[in-house]
């Protein structure tokens, strides 16, 4: 395998500082860093990021998670593993990455359901958890990225 090009954000001299401080704009805002990395987890697998499932997946294992856990992101609805928060926030991960499925992209009940477990701030960092692991998502598989070749 071989990338079709240089990463995006290494070409265009601004864009990697832009990126990384947008994800560390989150960082103080009362997700659980645990919680954002599964939601990055969940949303590469749906986008087939084979960079980002490489990398999430092994923060998460440096940061104590569990193989279990690991294991059944792509299946946390059957999966007893979860808080009910993080299951909130999965599926809300689930709705804002697929948003082209669905006449109504977040429904009601997904998105109260996040509201209950979050705060605002919160809720502000856990959607720009999401949308930030969606852009990066699309620019590895766009490019063709190689697991694993920046680390």
């Amino acid at each position: 395998m071989e990338a079709r090009m240089k990463h995006p954000a290494l070409v265009l001299p601004d864009a990697m500082p832009a990126l990384m401080s947008l994800s560390k704009s989150t960082e103080q805002a009362g997700l659980p860093k645990a919680t954002a990395d599964l939601v990055a987890l969940r949303a590469s697998q749906i986008n087939g990021c084979s960079v980002c499932v490489d990398m999430h997946a092994k923060d998460l294992r440096k940061e104590g998670e569990s193989d279990d856990r690991l294991f059944a992101v792509a299946a946390w609805r059957e999966s007893s593993y979860f808080t009910d928060a993080e299951r909130a926030a999965l599926a809300l991960t689930e709705a804002a990455t697929r948003l082209a499925d669905k006449a109504d992209a977040v429904p009601d009940e997904v998105w109260d359901d996040a509201v209950g477990h979050y705060s605002e701030s919160a809720l502000a960092a856990l959607l720009m958890t999401i949308a930030t692991i969606n852009l990066w998502n699309r620019l590895n598989a766009a490019t063709r990225q190689i697991a694993g070749a920046a680390r």
